[in-house]
């Protein structure tokens, strides 16, 4: 039976591009009790990086295209300078943090996006979690800290979306520990209007989202965060919340919980 915790956390980079919010959410985070992984991406840091260097940056509906010049910005940036300065800062805080991408110990391993019908170009799709490994550093108590890179087992980093990280994370942990997942962004939670702060919605299951989604309740953008929210219901991760930077704050009651119903 299951009885140890793991917390798997992912910030976003309206976060990460504070650092005195930054450094307030990995206090809360080095406070957790337990075990804990941490996940971050930096779309924003690598966007500011890639206007110095005069590379292009090119999005579709949100999303990244990442040629081989993105690529070495994206690595530079999430491997680089974003993972290194929080394991610093949590090392900091007496939390034992390590950071990765998914070709560290060949922890995450994805397939290259088809590029039909969008060419997304190294951008991948998570199709295996070195779990062993994985419960292998946790029983050290060591907490890894991942961007969002995983790799192809053919020499090649890909860029993934770290929400998916995040829970892929959760879903291959489940069989091993009573897993919650959050998910702390810019907002205090899904909202149906992000005009309206008053509008959170406190509570969403699999029924209601979908509900939802007919009724256009939800914003496109938040539509892909609660997919992989589902997904990871259905492989048995207990908990899922969904806030802001206040997220992990025992005292803090403004964010959404997904359940299965």
């Amino acid at each position: 039976m299951k009885s140890q915790v793991l917390k798997i956390v992912k910030i976003g980079s309206s976060i990460l591009s504070d650092r005195a919010v930054l450094q307030g959410f990995l206090k809360d985070f080095s406070s957790l009790t337990g075990l804990k992984v941490l996940v971050h991406g930096g779309g924003q840091h690598a966007t500011e990086l890639a206007e110095q260097l005069n590379v292009k940056v090119r999005m579709v509906d949100g999303r990244r295209i990442t040629c081989e010049d993105t690529l070495e910005i994206i690595t530079m940036s999430y491997a680089g300078r974003i993972n290194k300065d929080i394991v610093a800062q949590l090392q900091g805080m007496d939390c034992n943090a390590m950071g990765f991408t998914g070709a560290d110990g060949n922890l995450i391993e994805a397939i290259k996006r088809p590029p039909s019908p969008i060419d997304f170009g190294f951008v991948g799709d998570v199709i295996a979690v070195n779990r062993v490994l994985l419960n292998q550093l946790l029983g050290l108590e060591i907490t890894p800290v991942f961007c969002a890179l995983t790799h192809d087992s053919n020499g090649t980093l890909l860029n993934t979306n770290a929400d998916t990280i995040a829970s892929e994370l959760a879903l291959n942990l489940a069989s091993s520990y009573k897993t919650e997942l959050y998910y702390c962004f810019d907002q205090p939670g899904v909202m149906e209007s992000l005009d309206d702060p008053d509008s959170l919605i406190s509570e969403i299951d699999p029924e209601s989202f979908e509900k939802m989604k007919k009724k256009k309740q939800v914003s496109d953008g938040m539509i892909p965060k609660l997919d992989n929210c589902m997904h990871a219901l259905k492989h048995n991760v207990d908990k899922i919340f969904i806030g802001n930077h206040n997220l992990l704050k025992p005292e803090f009651e403004t964010f959404t919980t997904i359940h299965k119903g």
